[in-house]
């Protein structure tokens, strides 16, 4: 029997109709000079060795490199025993780089040669569920990969040997949805040379169960018995900024080195290191919200989501300067290209995009957007108030919906 994924095969309500049409009307926009790849985009992260390319993570299970003045994505990882969308990237954290490793949904994590995109090494036999975020990093000079998964799991591999160094029950009491290092680890501030054995990296850990919990990780290496041990910095107390899922966290570069973070609430917020992780400014985007990026030398805070819209805000007084429309599907992912000061964010509609973040670009756009807004209806309602009204009695909780649409969305995708 033939099987179909066109939705026009099949029941639809009003709303999803005129939903569909909205944004097969919207898809032709080039606004922010779109880059279109052939299914889902997941995941985005920058090429650290050059500044016009980034490397997506897709549904199809591919990822790819993407030049972004040329709109070159002829470079392109494949797995040659899976199709499972990838659902996080990361590149190999010695020099010189070597190596790009993907999160994805058959529970494990692939990796393919830089320089020849041949697969390398599959990590396996770590998680029960879809593997979510994944980050690298070094201790005591040995190179360490890092995996969260929606079974709630952390695991700990050594890249070089492909070994499970260990297995850790997070204490959520749902999926991790992300991870990140502390850049004020007492490990970043010395060479890895000279790492005492009490010497840590840590880690934060977003979930779908509202919460942010830290863990320690030391190496009390070199040896032969070595373990590497990673644990949870005060379990009882875990960090509960947010009413449901967090789905981003970045650490802000500045000396304060504050945590960002944006939730399915449909905020952002800055949680204080001098306040002890206490959220002192809140960015009201107004619907889901995916990707955030901290832009220190702009002082910009930079969020987008499933309301399709790619929004600036002022790092110091949390007022919005301006939003980026383009997209007509939820964006998952957002990336700082600094030197160029741009912000490249990818989604579901399949495309890349881009956007300036310099201050008079900024402002251009602004004002654009108000004699749009004064030549129609009126002039446009300030979106941060609009979004807290639209915030106002949303109940929390909402995690296995969201989890079924996506699981929904991306299946739809047949490539």
């Amino acid at each position: 029997m033939a099987t179909s994924n066109d939705p026009d095969h099949f029941f639809q309500t009003s709303s999803s109709l005129e939903l569909n049409a909205r944004r097969a009307k919207k898809s032709s926009n080039t606004h922010g000079h779109p880059i279109r790849l052939p299914s889902k985009i997941l995941a985005v992260i920058a090429d650290p060795l050059d500044n016009g390319a980034i490397y997506v993570a897709e549904s199809a299970g591919t990822a790819r490199r993407v030049v972004l003045d040329t709109g070159s994505k002829s470079e392109v990882f494949r797995s040659p025993t899976s199709t499972a969308p990838l659902t996080s990237l990361a590149l190999s954290p010695s020099a010189p780089l070597k190596t790009l490793f993907a999160a994805s949904w058959d529970k494990t994590i692939h990796s393919w040669d830089l320089a020849t995109r041949m697969p390398s090494r599959r990590f396996a036999g770590g998680h029960t569920d879809f593997v979510k975020s994944i980050v690298t990093t070094k201790i005591q000079a040995k190179d360490l990969l890092i995996s969260g998964g929606a079974d709630a799991l952390i695991v700990v591999w050594d890249i070089i040997s492909g070994a499970k160094l260990q297995v850790l029950r997070s204490g959520h009491s749902r999926g991790i949805l992300d991870l990140a290092l502390d850049p004020e680890s007492p490990a970043f501030a010395i060479p890895a040379a000279q790492h005492e054995p009490e010497t840590s990296i840590h880690l934060f850990t977003a979930s779908s169960d509202r919460t942010i919990r830290r863990f320690a990780l030391t190496f009390p290496g070199p040896g032969p018995t070595a373990e590497v041990i990673l644990s949870e910095i005060d379990p009882s107390t875990p960090l509960i900024p947010h009413e449901t899922s967090i789905y981003a966290l970045r650490f802000s570069f500045s000396d304060d080195s504050d945590l960002w973070t944006a939730s399915a609430d449909g905020f952002a917020k800055c949680l204080s290191r001098a306040r002890h992780w206490v959220a002192d400014t809140e960015l009201v985007h107004g619907d889901h919200v995916r990707a955030i990026v901290v832009d220190d030398v702009g002082g910009l805070i930079v969020t987008g989501g499933r309301d399709e819209e790619v929004k600036v805000w002022d790092q110091g007084s949390g007022e919005l300067v301006c939003g980026y429309e383009g997209h007509f599907d939820e964006i998952t992912g957002m990336v700082l290209v600094g030197e160029r000061r741009e912000v490249v964010s990818v989604g579901i509609d399949a495309s890349v995009r881009r956007w300036g973040l310099r201050r008079g670009e900024l402002e251009r756009v602004r004002r654009e957007r108000e004699e749009r807004g004064r030549g129609g209806d009126g002039e446009e309602e300030d979106e941060n108030e609009a979004g807290k009204q639209e915030m106002e009695g949303k109940a929390a909780g909402l995690l296995t919906e969201e989890e079924e649409k996506e699981l929904e969305a991306l299946m739809q995708d047949s490539e």
